[in-house]
Order: structure tokens, then sequence, then C-alpha cells
């Protein structure tokens, strides 16, 4: 499952850029996942909540917009959406695809620092007898 390789790649990402900005966490991502870069988002935040355990990352919301595919024909100039599974010839003249515009790529488009006392709410363990 190559969603877990993805979800670890992201947290590190964030990780790194809370540690450049000193941030002490994090309240959501914003991904954009292109309808065809084989994603399947279900799995994707099953693996963010396990890649997330124990960094700065954890409890944030992960929140994935899908971008669809869309491709170019050169010869009449215009952009379709491919669909799935994808329709690679140009509906206006019937060439081939000859360049995929958008639907492949994952990117972070927005991360949402939390504020210091959010994240101090969210890791307070509760008073026990026992304390």
């Amino acid at each position: 499952m190559h969603e877990m390789s993805l979800a670890v790649a992201v947290v590190d990402q964030v990780e790194a850029a809370a540690k450049s900005r000193g941030a002490v966490g994090v309240s959501s991502i914003e991904l954009d996942v292109g309808e065809l870069a084989g994603v399947v988002a279900d799995a994707l935040a099953f693996c963010f909540e396990l890649a997330c355990a124990g960094t700065v990352v954890e409890g944030a919301e992960l929140i994935t917009r899908t971008v669809p595919g869309t491709a170019r024909c050169a010869p009449c100039a215009e952009d379709w959406a491919v669909g799935m599974p994808p329709r690679l010839l140009c509906p206006g003249c019937g060439a081939a695809a000859d360049e995929l515009v958008s639907g492949r790529e994952l990117q972070i488009r927005e991360v949402r620092w939390a504020c210091p006392e959010t994240t101090h709410e969210r890791h307070r363990r509760p008073i026990t007898e026992e304390s």
C-alpha cells in the first residue's frame, strides 16, 4: 500500500515546516489529490492517522480535495476532463492527448498551525485519584 509512504512523506514535510516555524502543533492539513494519482482517499486517511502518532501533526485533521484529470490536444488547442477510466482521445478531433494537464498531483495545499493553548489542551492528561 503506497498510501502509507505518501502519508509518512506528508507528515515529514509538515514536521520539518513546523520545526522551522517553531510551531507546536497542527490543526489541519489540506491536500490536493489528483484523480489519476492512484491514491485511495480512505486508505490515505487511515495511514495518515498512523503516521501522525507521536509527532507534532498528531490529532490534525486531513482534508483531501480531488483534482480532476484534464488533458490537452495540441492540434485543436482543446482541454477536456478525462474522467475515470481516462478518455485520452480529444473529443474535438479524435487525436491522442498531447499532455495531461492535471490529475496526477499530490501536494500539500495548506497547513493550519494549532494555537499553543489548543495544543496544550489536546495533550493534557486527566487527573486521576492515583495522581
